[in-house]
């Protein structure tokens, strides 16, 4: 079994890979509630999502369908209904078996979306998408 540390660069090889492929902006709508953030994404089957590293610790949720969840602990299934835990620094692949929704939910009393991504988030220059979950030019395409 790979260490933790070679599972989250596996991860990061992964997302460096997928610089090189076009790219989805997929649907994601965003709710506030009393100190709470909610962040909801719709991704047909076969969508590949590799996620930021989160500073907090936040609820996943699968709302509808089934997901396939590889991270440094491992690749778990997922189907609508299961809540998942998701703890700081961890950095997962997410593949849609089918057409799903996923949500996170975090505590957090920003309503800008460029802060909450300072506040929840670790700045990743490779990252693909930027706040609000909007597609980010790269200039590192090659």
């Amino acid at each position: 079994m790979l260490p933790a540390i070679d599972k989250i660069n596996k991860v990061k090889e992964l997302q460096a890979a997928m610089l090189k492929m076009p790219q989805l902006e997929l649907p994601t709508f965003h709710y506030f509630a009393d100190g709470l953030y909610a962040r909801v994404v719709k991704r047909p089957a076969g969508t590949l999502i590799v996620g930021k590293i989160h500073k907090k610790e936040h609820l996943y949720i699968v709302t509808k369908g089934k997901v396939r969840v590889a991270s440094d602990t491992g690749s778990v299934i997922y189907e609508a209904g299961d809540v998942i835990i998701s703890k700081p620094g961890t950095k997962r692949a997410v593949l849609a078996l089918e057409d799903s929704i996923c949500m996170t939910v975090h505590r957090c009393e920003e309503t800008d979306l460029e802060k909450i991504e300072e506040e929840l988030v670790e700045n990743e220059e490779q990252s693909l998408f930027g706040p609000g979950n909007k597609l980010k030019v790269l200039s590192c395409h090659s």
